[in-house]
């Protein structure tokens, strides 16, 4: 079988040489079938094979720690029985073996010749492969290669399947681009006559795809920009854990440790807030097994609980993991990156997807959004909740004074270890009028929300955790989720557009009350109307009661 593993913990798997080996969850490296939880991949690679088995070259790009490598490794054994599999990592070659076409030659065949244990090299490709590496300066060209290449493809037992990880991190060098241009070339000669030998297939895997890359195809003494992977078979092959996936992960968990975790309820909540992105699955699971008992509880009976997954996220989200540095240190390096996110998450603005559009491209590539119907959205729950953190963490708006009047007054909003969002409520109306007055045309709803979230932020800080709904986040309404000890509360913030308007808020705010198991609900209306009723007022709508605050 196949599998996308993530780090779990203390299960008894095999004894070597006397000593007891636990699986664990991981979130670095490759995931090991003796040493670690993993998620079952078999339908993935299967989907995989069927393009390898038609002969496809094509890309596998996806953001940062999203399984690639996991993935790979596991389709290598997958594939064993039926094709002889070359796995190289460009990462190992460096930037030194790619200054030139000579050092690039050595390094790859040196790297190739290491794979020998896996992929019995006849001694022919061998010899030749050494030959390079102990050619002198000068004398180890791209063309040998590839002709030497060629040949192990002809006379190969099985076909032969290259894959290479990390090959973006080559992507800027004029030798890469050549040795894109020969497999490029490989492949048609191929598709002209069957009987040409070449590679089976071709798996081209990192971050950027690099089908897009562009640059000098050398042609005798012509020059011309070309695409030297336009060959490239799409891949839309869907990497993300599923939530059966995840609990089935988690099944296997619970038949070593027994928490008595309700392990669908566990998997659904990590789906919810990752959209089945690894490295977070993987990292809320590890968080909860490593790091909450015994300083938040005194077991893993409790640790396995929604409360305990509520730890889990406000953990996650104040630590400085790889994947977090990698995200926030794009938003510093291409400021327009950050502008579009900021538009799209604080002020309720919906793009258009369009896979063409650089900036929309380029925000997918490093994972920062999905494709939601044909509309950007922010790819998962975790991501939402950490930009809204970053942007709301800017000096210009912590120093602003809501964020210091929520600070100032955040002890009076907790009773007995409960949240008092009424309260909450009540004083960010007060709040907000003494500070910026009556409400004006110009008054956008991101506006009230921007304020709203930093009059709360410093109140559940360090205790609670909140994200937005993303379904109703536009210019029209908003849904805020407070997760605070347990206690959940859901805020509807809205601009005032009618009696009908607010009736049918008050309906989807009781449907989403319904869906968290919840009687109360909260609104925070803004409304413009001079003779207005500033304050919160109690509705009852059935069996919910509704707490509606206006300003």
């Amino acid at each position: 079988m196949g599998y996308l593993c993530y780090n779990y913990n203390d299960r008894v798997c095999a004894s070597r040489k006397g000593r007891t080996v636990m699986k664990k969850f991981k979130t670095t490296g490759l995931c090991n079938p003796s040493k670690n939880y993993m998620v079952d991949i078999t339908e993935r690679l299967k989907q995989i094979k069927v393009m390898i088995d038609n002969g496809d070259y094509f890309t596998i790009n996806r953001a940062r720690q999203f399984g690639k490598t996991t993935t790979l490794a596991a389709l290598e054994r997958y594939l064993k029985d039926e094709y002889n599999v070359v796995r190289l990592d460009f990462q190992r070659i460096g930037d030194a073996g790619f200054k030139t076409e000579e050092a690039f030659v050595k390094s790859f065949s040196r790297a190739v010749l290491q794979k020998n244990s896996k992929i019995n090299i006849p001694k022919s490709i061998n010899d030749k492969l050494l030959d390079f590496i102990n050619r002198s300066s000068g004398l180890a060209i791209l063309d040998e290669l590839f002709y030497c290449l060629i040949e192990w493809c002809s006379c190969s037992e099985k076909p032969i399947v290259l894959i290479i990880d990390e090959v973006d991190s080559a992507s800027n060098n004029q030798v890469f681009l050549d040795f894109l241009a020969q497999l490029r070339l490989q492949y048609l000669d191929r598709e002209d006559d069957e009987d040409n030998p070449a590679f089976q297939s071709v798996i081209l895997a990192g971050v950027a795809d690099i089908k897009h890359i562009k640059g000098n195809i050398r042609n005798d003494n012509d020059s011309k920009v070309n695409s030297p992977w336009n060959i490239s078979a799409d891949f839309n092959i869907d990497m993300s854990l599923s939530a059966n996936g995840i609990k089935g992960m988690l099944d296997e968990y619970e038949a070593d440790h027994n928490t008595g975790m309700n392990t669908k309820l566990i998997a659904d909540s990590i789906y919810e807030h990752t959209s089945g992105y690894p490295f977070l699955v993987s990292r809320i699971c590890q968080i909860i097994d490593e790091q909450l008992v015994p300083d938040k509880f005194d077991s893993l009976n409790k640790a396995w609980t929604k409360q305990g997954f509520n730890e889990a996220i406000k953990i996650l989200l104040s630590e400085k993991n790889s994947l977090f540095q990698s995200l926030t240190g794009k938003l510093t390096n291409y400021p327009d990156l950050k502008r579009s996110i900021r538009s799209i998450l604080m002020e309720g603005t919906t793009l258009s997807y369009s896979a063409l559009q650089e900036s929309i491209s380029q925000m997918e590539m490093y994972g920062f959004i999905k494709n939601n119907h044909n509309t950007v959205a922010i790819s998962n729950r975790i991501f939402e909740t950490l930009l809204y953190n970053l942007f709301l963490s800017d000096e210009e708006i912590k120093s602003s004074a809501m964020f210091n009047e929520g600070t100032l007054a955040k002890n009076i909003f907790v009773e007995d270890g409960r949240l008092n969002m009424r309260l909450v409520i009540e004083h960010f109306i007060k709040t907000y009028t003494q500070i910026f007055g009556s409400l004006e045309d110009k008054f956008k709803e991101k506006d009230g929300r921007e304020q709203f979230l930093l009059f709360l932020k410093p109140i559940i800080n360090g205790t609670g955790n909140y994200y937005i709904e993303a379904q109703t986040r536009d210019q029209t309404r908003t849904d805020v989720v407070v997760d605070y000890l347990g206690q959940q509360d859901i805020i509807e913030l809205k601009i005032w557009r009618g009696q009908k308007y607010n009736a049918d808020g008050e309906q989807q705010l009781v449907g989403y009350l319904d869906h968290f198991g919840l009687n109360i609900g909260y609104m925070l209306t803004f409304n413009f109307n001079k003779n207005k009723e500033q304050g919160v007022k109690l509705v009852k709508i059935g069996d919910k009661t509704i707490y509606e605050g206006t300003v």
